[in-house]
């Protein structure tokens, strides 16, 4: 039941609840984490210490072989426990949600019918008319109408509207084409596990077998994250389209992705070309996203300065840089954006959300 990151997911939910009170105001709060021995659950943790969150109390929840394990959060630690029937959530506050899609469909609704707000990671409940789906430097206001479950986007969707969010107010977005370098810490530790035992092998000349991706990641690039449609799109593809025009709120936003999996151990990059409506130069582009809150421009080619996975990993900003201008369109851009995938991707913006939530608190 461990968390595999910003997980390729399944089948979407709809729930139906009525909209929540704000959080009690407390000096510290009852925390859960399900999924707390995965990838995104120790990246949860310890962004929670580098943040001195408010933590009171630690639930944590994974799967059978990691129960008795003891975790802390700063002086505040806790024994791993088995998610399974029966287990009582009453007086959580928060609880962290990633880990399966299945363990999302039953736990979140459980979580916001016992008092609590679940921040789910999975595909689950993303496009559910009545769950915000929230980036909170782009949309926190959306938090205003949650009813016990609030979902973060696909890892790649996240530092997407961050950089197109301030794009948009000033020149207007007509059309996006995305595509993304998506590394295996995407897919979760066996993934990583697999690049790192294939490359081995390959260096002393040993056949290899790929297990967890379809082909030899090593070496190679995938163009396959997720199940196909019929029309060819793969899901993750369709999650950037959709996630993207619910967050900017632009229902009918022209958007296209191809997301390509790379043999990179951690962070996701995306090469974006945008087509505005009004003229904006790449000098002013970067001043608008040198001002966006979590973004950080790093763009100098002719000092060999941009971004790239490496640099990235580890760290909380969305980094962009290669601004320049597309000339095959009448007001067009070209940008490349890295951010680390089990951070921004999703640890820190799920506890980002939950800062806000706390802010909120009345």
């Amino acid at each position: 039941m461990e968390s595999e990151g910003c997980l390729e997911g399944a089948m979407e939910t709809t729930i139906k609840a009525e909209r929540r009170p704000a959080l009690k105001k407390k000096v510290a709060y009852s925390i859960a984490i399900i999924g707390a021995t995965g990838a995104v659950g120790k990246e949860t943790l310890e962004i929670m210490e580098e943040r001195s969150f408010p933590v009171e109390e630690l639930r944590l929840y994974a799967s059978k072989r990691s129960a008795g394990e003891r975790l802390s959060c700063g002086k505040v630690s806790g024994v791993v426990r088995e998610l399974e029937d029966g287990v009582d959530l009453s007086g959580v506050d928060i609880a962290f949600v990633s880990a399966t899609d299945e363990i999302s469909r039953e736990w979140c609704p459980k979580i916001a019918a016992a008092g609590g707000i679940a921040v789910d990671d999975s595909a689950v409940f993303r496009m559910d008319p009545d769950v915000p789906l929230v980036v909170p430097e782009v949309n926190e206001d959306a938090l205003g109408g949650h009813k016990g479950i609030v979902a973060i986007p696909n890892c790649t969707t996240t530092p997407l509207v961050m950089v197109l969010a301030p794009l948009h107010r000033a020149a207007g977005i007509k059309r996006v084409v995305v595509s993304t370098y998506q590394s295996v810490s995407g897919t979760g530790k066996k993934a990583m596990d697999e690049l790192f035992n294939q490359t081995r092998d390959l260096l002393a000349f040993r056949e290899v077998e790929p297990e967890v991706y379809p082909h030899q990641i090593a070496f190679n690039c995938i163009p396959h994250i997720g199940s196909f449609s019929e029309a060819g799109d793969s899901s993750e593809e369709v999650k950037i389209v959709r996630e993207t025009r619910k967050i900017l709120s632009l229902p009918d936003l022209l958007v296209t992705s191809t997301t390509v999996r790379v043999p990179v151990f951690r962070c996701h990059s995306e090469a974006v070309n945008v087509e505005l409506e009004r003229a904006l130069s790449p000098n002013e582009a970067r001043a608008l996203l040198a001002e966006q809150p979590g973004v950080m421009v790093y763009d100098d080619p002719g000092r060999k300065i941009y971004p790239h996975p490496i640099a990235g990993a580890g760290k909380d900003e969305v980094f962009v840089g290669r601004i320049r201008r597309d000339d095959s369109v009448k007001h067009g851009l070209n940008l490349w954006l890295v951010s680390d995938n089990l951070r921004k991707g999703a640890a820190l913006n799920a506890i980002q959300i939950a800062e806000a939530l706390i802010k909120r608190a009345v």
